[in-house]
Order: C-alpha cells, then structure tokens, then sequence
C-alpha cells in the first residue's frame, strides 16, 4: 500500500499509485463502483489486511483480494460488440431468476461487464469489454457517445412532433436531453423510428415515446459511437479488433479518447439508371466517341 508523499522541497504531495477501486476495475472484476461497495461491505482485502475505505493507492507490489478472488494484472483492454436479444435482463445475478445476457455468452470469454444497459425486451448492440473503467467512462453521458435506435411504435407519427424533440424534454420531473428522431415509415397503425441521443437514461426511449401517445413495441439499438451492430447475428459476439480499439479508445496511458460521435447520415439507396433505349445505329465498340475525345483534349 502507498500514501501520498509530501516532497520536502516544495510542501506539495506527490501521489504513488493509483485508487485501489480503480486497480480493481482495470483488472476486470467489477466495475469501480462495484469495488467501492465491496470495500464497504468488508470483501477487500489488501496485504492481508481488510480495508474499510477505498480512499488507498495501490501498486504493482500490492497483494489485492476481492471476494477470495486475487486480483491479477490487468490485461490490455479487449472490447466485444453482441447482438443481444429481447428477454435477456443485463446483469450479472437477476434476483427474479430471469435469464441473463452474461449467462449466454461463450465459456471462451474471460469475465466482461457492459457498457451500459438495455432493458428485458430491447435487443441490439450491446458493447462488452474485459476494463471496468472502461466501461464506466464510456458509458457517463460527459463521454459523448451517441446511442442510435429503431424503434417500432403504435400510433400515428406526424413527422413536425419529432422536432421539438431536439431541445429536450421533461416528463414527470425527470429531465431528458436532446434527442433526434425522423420518421422511416409509416405502415398503418404502426410507425418505424429513428432515434438518436446521448444520454440514454433508463428506459428513455421508452418514456418518452409512452409520453407521446406511441407505444414502443419493438426496440432495437444499431449503434454505439462509431461501433455498429451491423450484419451480426442475434446472440452473436464478435471482437473488435485491437487496432479499431485503439483508433477509436486512444491509450490507457493518455487517458481514453472519446469516440467519434459525429452523426453519420445513412447512405441513399443506389439509384437504378434508366434504360437506355436501343437504337439502330447503337453498336457497343468499347471506345469511347471520337467527339467525345476531342472535348476532352480541347
């Protein structure tokens, strides 16, 4: 265990180390918070001696158990994108025993948290990483990530009611930031959405499409900052690569680098060219036209 050091020549403290809660999260126990409640609780023991406050630095030397469990060095953060599907609650132990997402992933993971939530019936991207601290960064509304949805609603949409949507809005007290929503398509009583907005709090969508009149019968999330669910597979789980990580992460060393969290437009659909008509004197010759040449070179 370190302290902080007082240098004699200046009076300042030079800290050593880092937060032991943090130590535990890097290592990928458990979140930070996670750690500081288990300190509370008695289950952290550091050189053989319980603590009681996480307010300790750790090192490298530094003997750490969590619940019986040592806590090794940390491992180079890893980051995995899965398709999560409805009826998965996103924790680790549901105390009303319904199926969990950390329940079906692949024995060959090694322990991962969530970057975030989605609730029992909302399926898509879910981000899942080895680094606690990670996830905990990454997922606070300062970090700036964008979290983009489809969302299915029963009702009629009138697309000028989505407008008002991007200077926030109040429900119940609870305050919700901007959100950017435009209507894909109308098919009778029901509606399909796109939203897009920064904070996520729980259940948002849901809230505030309940609080417009439009049920959510289907919600599905389609993009993270710059990760995509793309073509994966419902109850996939796929790596992204460390290359991407570290593009899009930066370095532990130089703190984590927010994402790209410009909104990205979806590409129109390929227009098809209209068929040109046959005519006589049309013979395919592979070259261009000699007129066409000489505009070219004048």
């Amino acid at each position: 265990m370190t302290e902080d050091v007082e240098d004699e020549s200046t009076g300042a403290k030079e800290a050593s180390g880092e937060r032991i809660a943090k130590r535990i999260a890097r290592a990928g126990i458990c979140s930070r918070r996670d750690a500081e409640r288990l300190i509370q609780l008695g289950k952290v023991t550091l050189n053989g001696k319980v603590l009681d406050t996480p307010a300790v630095l750790v090192t490298d030397a530094d003997r750490i158990v969590v619940d019986g469990q040592l806590v090794g060095e940390p491992e180079r953060t890893r980051v995995w994108r899965y398709h999560k599907p409805a009826g998965l609650v996103t924790t680790h132990r549901d105390p009303q025993g319904r199926p969990t997402v950390f329940e079906k992933l692949p024995d060959s993971l090694p322990r991962v948290m969530s970057v975030g939530r989605l609730d029992l019936s909302s399926e898509g991207l879910l981000l899942l990483t080895n680094d606690g601290e990670l996830a905990r960064k990454l997922e606070l509304p300062a970090a700036g990530w964008v979290r983009r949805y489809r969302v299915r609603v029963h009702g009629e949409v009138p697309p000028e009611t989505l407008v008002g949507l991007e200077k926030g809005i109040t429900i119940e007290g609870v305050k919700y930031g901007p959100i950017k929503a435009q209507l894909d398509r109308q098919q009778g009583s029901n509606a399909w959405l796109t939203l897009s907005l920064k904070e996520g709090k729980n259940r948002e969508v849901r809230r505030v499409m309940d609080h417009l009149g439009w049920p959510v019968s289907r919600l599905i999330r389609v993009a993270y900052g710059p990760f995509q669910l793309g073509s994966l597979e419902e109850g996939a789980v796929e790596e992204v690569p460390a290359k991407v990580v570290k593009e899009q992460l930066g370095d532990r060393e130089s703190g984590w680098a927010k994402a790209d969290t410009t909104e990205r437009a979806r590409p129109p659909a390929p227009k098809k060219k209209p068929a040109r008509p046959e005519r006589p004197t049309d013979k395919p010759t592979g070259k261009a036209a000699p007129h066409a040449d000489r505009r070219r070179r004048s």
